[in-house]
This record gives C-alpha cells, structure tokens and sequence, in this order.
C-alpha cells in the first residue's frame, strides 16, 4: 500500500480556500489552526494549505511542454482512477467559476503512459493537476 504524502502550500485567503477544497473538490478537513492553515483530506493525501497573503507564488508564468500543451510550473495533483477521473472532470466542468489552465483531454493517447489530465488553478493560483489511468501499471510506464 502507498503512504498518503504531505504536501503544504501557500494561499492568500482561507475561507476561498476553504470553500474551494471542501465544496468544489469534495475534500474532508483534517485539524486546523484558527487564521493560519487548514489541512485537507485530498483523496487520502494531507494537503495544508498556509495563510501566506503576501508572498505567494511569483509572476513568473513558467511552463513545461508535455505532448503538445504548455503545464504550468509548480503544480501538485493526485492520481485517480479513471472513475474518479471521469467523475471529478465531470463535477468540475458543471462548477461556476472554475479556472481552467487545460480541460479535460487524453494524452499519450495509444502510447505507454497514456493518461487523461486536467488542470485547473485554486482561489490562490495554485495549479492542481488531476490524472487518470487505466491501470496502475500506466503511471510509470516508458514503453
């Protein structure tokens, strides 16, 4: 079995965020200290999101290109099944105010590693990316 990671990033307003993670994602709150950070529940991942209003992310708009499309540069996500995949696209594409950087689509289609993806930026800017596989054996796959 795989451990969950931990990963703590910055955000500029928690209550956004808050809301973002639990309404939006359909995330669980883990603890939380009053004004300063809240941990999520990110489909078994402890995620922990800190009040840094100002000195988040710089302007850099650093991108990656991957089979074709530009990714931007940091991004976290979580590997899913490609039920979940379908169903949180699905979920995200019905959502108001959802900031796509790249909708939905299949990558590496006939190839190893082939994969849906989706990215999309939280109230903060953060870039989340969501991938989907057919099986486990396609997260790593070269060839």
């Amino acid at each position: 079995m795989i451990r969950p990671f931990h990963l703590a990033f910055p955000v500029v307003d928690l209550e956004k965020t808050r809301d973002f993670y639990c309404n939006i994602l359909g995330c669980d709150i883990g603890r939380e200290s009053a004004g300063k950070w809240i941990d999520f529940d990110l489909y078994g991942h402890q995620m922990s999101a800190h009040l840094r209003p100002t000195s988040l992310n710089s302007n850099d708009d650093s991108c990656g290109a991957v089979d074709g499309d530009a990714v931007p540069i940091p991004h976290f996500g979580v590997v899913l099944t490609m039920v979940q995949w379908r169903e949180l696209a699905e979920r995200l594409k019905a959502a108001e105010g959802i900031k796509w950087v790249l909708e939905p689509k299949v990558r590496f289609e006939g190839q190893a590693g082939e994969q849906a993806t989706f990215f999309i930026l939280d109230p903060s800017g953060n870039a989340l990316e969501f991938k989907g596989f057919g099986s486990d054996e396609g997260i790593f796959a070269s060839k």
